[in-house]
């Protein structure tokens, strides 16, 4: 599905996604992959959902966002309140939702002018 593109020129945006990829900026991924307005980490969390490690989710928390996204795949799937210690513990607002929300979400608050972060499972 192509994604109407916000307002946020020269930012890395969702442009689209479908089952096992999404696209940031025009350039396909289909790998878990974390995405902020300025840099792209490809290959995040190899273990996929539930491989996920606390040292992961703290080297997300090093990337101090206001808000990070966690694009839990293409079904909704709540990771153990241990797991996203650290970023509570960085005081850093969570929302976890599915891969397709969570697209579509970053998007939005990136184009509000938001220090956000998605962190995307792609399954």
């Amino acid at each position: 599905m192509k994604i109407d593109r916000e307002s946020a020129e020269g930012r890395n945006v969702f442009t689209a996604y479908d089952e096992g990829w999404v696209e940031v900026s025009g350039r396909r991924h289909s790998a878990n992959i974390v995405v902020a307005g300025e840099r792209i980490v490809p290959g995040w969390t190899a273990g996929g959902f539930e491989g996920l490690q606390v040292a992961e989710v703290e080297a997300l928390a090093a990337m101090k966002p206001e808000i990070l996204l966690l694009g839990s795949g293409r079904a909704f799937r709540f990771p153990s309140p241990a797991l996203l210690a650290p970023l509570y513990a960085a005081r850093i607002g969570v929302e976890v939702m599915d891969t397709r929300a969570a697209c579509r979400t970053y998007n939005i608050l990136l184009a509000e002018g938001r220090a956000v972060v998605a962190a995307i499972i792609v399954d």
